[in-house]
């Protein structure tokens, strides 16, 4: 493979692997946030042992997420050094500022979070978690706000070669942030409720020590998964509208929609044909793509061939269409995924109301392997958001080809691939064996 490919290959990778660890970090800092806040609140040491547990389980998984992420930034300047001068006026600034005030902040108060517990006053220790959750957030922010530049540039002019900023306040208050912000938070929040619901079920089966404590954390949970999903589905289907008009060859590659159609059917399944540019088989819901593009039962979505034919008018010859077949099964496996959790929580919210929880083995069973779901939903999502998107690396104005690093050949590339990827699969293996063998602990070993 060439140097392309590879450092396309490496950078995915690497995203996949920190991507595992950024959703809980995010979600279930919040979740250990609310349940300090009962105690501080109550007084009852039960929600201050849940605290304990739960805030052991996201110090694991937040250092292995640090360690993961150090690297990501380091390759915009060795493997993607043609993207880092091109881009590199508009896109450093908010990582620097993610890295300067974000990450600093929820550094600092994790640090005073940990070892202040007896040593400040209760309401400087809940502030202190307050603060490490808000840090974790704005961190996603200012990471996103990059991104969103990378899926709908704004504030720039191009000059001497390069893109420019010129409009630090258009940046920050890019449209697409609006939805993909967001979407990610909340996603967070579902991941840190799913985990929290797995966790519980298993010790409410296993009917030993600690029950008031589990039913109490199923109970915050399910509650923060209802929030969490349904608003994932809310600001997803919003998203999807306005990649309509910012990326419409995303939004059609997602659907496997060829030719432009008014009104436009859903496709449930299908055969896709790259080769040949064509679905051989599809079976779909007529008239329901207009009406999540438009929300109504009429209106044009453009197809992937005129597309095609248009965007060659305006950049030029070249292959504008994205990887038709991993777009079209991502989103619809991040879409069922979210589905089916949005139907867990509702009928474990029915449950807990009904007083039936412990007396249904068979969904307890199921939310214990339910926790795995928002993993793949979350890395299904940032799929689709990135390999929709090409072949630009900024859309419109940067192809991917055009952004590695001219002196980095294949060799060295393929050695740190290899090397990145045995050691983030370690670093993953240790976070599971750490998460698995605390969690059934229980709160006795935190």
């Amino acid at each position: 493979m060439d140097a392309v490919t590879l450092a396309r290959w490496q950078f995915g990778i690497i995203t996949v692997y920190h991507f595992f660890f950024v959703p809980l970090t995010l979600g279930l800092v919040t979740l250990v946030a609310v349940m300090q806040t009962m105690h501080y609140r109550t007084g009852d040491e039960i929600y201050q042992k849940m605290t304990k547990f739960w805030g052991k389980l996201f110090l694991i998984n937040f250092a292995i997420g640090v360690a993961t992420g150090i690297v990501q930034e380091f390759q915009f300047g060795l493997n993607w050094s043609e993207y880092a001068r091109f881009v590199g006026d508009i896109f450093g600034a908010p990582l620097a500022i993610e890295a300067l005030m974000a990450f600093f902040l929820e550094s600092v108060f994790l640090g005073l979070w940990v070892f202040g517990q007896d040593k400040l006053s209760k309401g400087v220790h809940l502030a202190a978690i307050w603060l490490v959750a808000i840090g974790s957030n704005l961190s996603a922010l200012w990471i996103l706000i990059a991104n969103s530049f990378m899926q709908h540039p704004v504030g720039y002019v191009l000059r001497n070669g390069r893109a420019e900023m010129t409009d630090f306040f258009a940046l920050i208050t890019n449209p697409n942030i609006f939805f993909q912000f967001p979407h990610v938070i909340f996603s967070g929040l579902t991941t840190g409720a799913f985990f929290v619901l797995g966790i519980s079920s298993y010790h409410l089966l296993r009917r030993g020590d600690n029950m008031e404590l589990f039913r109490r954390s199923f109970n915050i949970g399910i509650v923060a998964a209802i929030i969490g999903t349904l608003a994932v589905g809310l600001f997803g289907d919003a998203q999807g509208k306005q990649l309509i008009t910012s990326q419409p060859m995303k939004m059609a590659a997602a659907e496997a929609l060829w030719e432009t159609e008014d009104p436009a059917g859903l496709a449930l399944f299908a055969l896709i044909d790259e080769t040949n540019k064509r679905n051989s088989l599809e079976i779909e819901i007529p008239y329901m793509l207009s009406f999540m593009s438009y929300s109504k039962f009429s209106g044009e979505v453009k197809g992937m061939l005129p597309l095609q034919a248009e965007y060659e008018k305006k950049y030029g010859p070249g292959n504008y269409i994205p990887p038709v077949t991993i777009s079209f099964w991502t989103f619809r496996t991040m879409v069922g995924i979210g589905t089916l959790l949005i139907g867990l929580a509702l009928l474990g919210a029915f449950l807990v109301w009904r007083g039936q929880l412990e007396q249904t083995p068979l969904y307890l069973k199921g939310m214990m392997g339910a926790a795995v779901l928002p993993y793949i939903a979350n890395s299904s999502g940032w799929l689709l958001t990135e390999l929709g998107r090409q072949p630009w690396i900024v859309f419109g104005l940067q192809k991917t080809s055009d952004a590695v690093s001219p002196n980095v050949t294949a060799n060295m590339i393929l050695m740190s691939l290899i090397g990145f990827t045995v050691l983030y699969g370690a670093l993953m293996v240790a976070d599971l064996y750490l998460l698995v063998k605390f969690a059934k602990q229980g709160p006795d070993s935190a």
